[in-house]
């Protein structure tokens, strides 16, 4: 089944997802027809149950749709739509037509609630917005917006008028670990991406009459970065392994501070590679790369859950480290 959903997306992607659009989306948004092809295959129903329409996916098998997103730097919020579905119908929510992301806000004077960096606020057709005691669903055309760094960031205020407005939601969705599973998944996908065009062109590009890939100090880098993309991959399914659709926070703890740790890594030798070309807007590398910055970042960066872990550690004193390792690290 994982090899049947993949493969669909894989080759809709390889179509409808190409560099150009991406940049064209970033330059000046306009998600739609993207949105629609993505919308109308289904795949934003992958997680929602059977009874409802969806193909009822559980967490790990949705795992190969949300990595292929992020290899292909997918410019509309297909993983995070995907998964607010489900939540939606699992608590017998209404689930609106169009995108939904994720947001933390905090409350505002008569009852607005503002959310910095709302990731994919610009392209997204509704929030599921939580101040951590509440949850609502909010349209995205109700906000007053603004920039928040990158391209298809936005930073949105609902006034209170307009969350009244809105549909309050029968749960408090903890938007931390999930966006953290996310982009754990995310980053592992568009980590093994840079690796494999790394080193295609290592082995493409010829210097002193051969191949760069030929140098020792090439394949020292390349053995680093391959190192680094494999076991962020590896952690990052172990983040999602749930056969609901609900990760571990703990796993989602270890998935996230490794994929952030490959990140940082992955990014600086794959620029160090292909040379001074990787970094110009003209070549796809960098469409990759800064999103791995970002989403190094995104819900928390490694120093935030290596926290996490260390707590949960400090947390059982009569427990040892490697029985931690054992519990999170355990594949049913």
């Amino acid at each position: 089944m994982d090899t049947l959903f993949s493969d669909a997306l894989r080759d809709l992607l390889a179509d409808q997802c190409t560099p150009q659009v991406v940049r064209a989306i970033e330059s000046q948004p306009n998600e739609r027809p993207l949105w629609d092809a993505l919308e109308s295959s289904g795949f934003a129903d992958a997680m929602l149950s059977e009874s409802l329409g969806g193909a009822g996916l559980g967490l790990s098998e949705a795992f190969h749709l949300l990595a292929m997103c992020g290899a292909h730097s997918v410019p509309v919020p297909l993983g995070e739509t995907m998964w607010a579905r489900a939540l939606l119908g699992q608590h017998q929510v209404a689930i609106p037509a169009g995108s939904i992301t994720w947001a933390r806000a905090q409350a505002r004077a008569q009852g607005a609630l503002h959310a910095d960096t709302v990731r994919m606020g610009r392209v997204a057709d509704h929030v599921i917005v939580t101040d951590g005691t509440q949850a609502w669903l909010l349209p995205t055309a109700t906000a007053a917006q603004s920039a928040a760094g990158f391209p298809l960031d936005a930073t949105l205020t609902w006034t209170g008028a307009a969350v009244a407005q809105a549909q309050a939601l029968p749960f408090v969705p903890d938007v931390r670990t999930l966006q953290a599973c996310l982009y754990a998944a995310q980053l592992s996908g568009a980590l093994m991406t840079v690796f494999e065009r790394t080193l295609q062109y290592a082995n493409d590009r010829q210097q002193f009459g051969r191949p760069i890939g030929k140098f020792q100090a090439i394949q020292h880098h390349l053995s680093v970065m391959s190192e680094h993309a494999f076991a962020a991959r590896m952690a990052a399914q172990l983040g999602c392994q749930s056969d609901t659709i609900s990760p571990d926070r703990l796993r989602v703890a270890v998935a996230k501070a490794r994929t952030s740790e490959a990140a940082l890594e992955v990014a600086a030798l794959g620029h160090s590679i292909h040379g001074a070309i990787g970094f110009t807007a003209e070549f796809d590398l960098q469409l990759l790369t800064r999103r791995l910055h970002v989403w190094r970042q995104a819900a928390g960066s490694e120093s935030y859950w290596h926290t996490v872990l260390g707590q949960a550690l400090m947390d059982r004193p009569q427990a040892q480290a490697l029985d931690l390792i054992r519990e999170v690290s355990d594949v049913h």
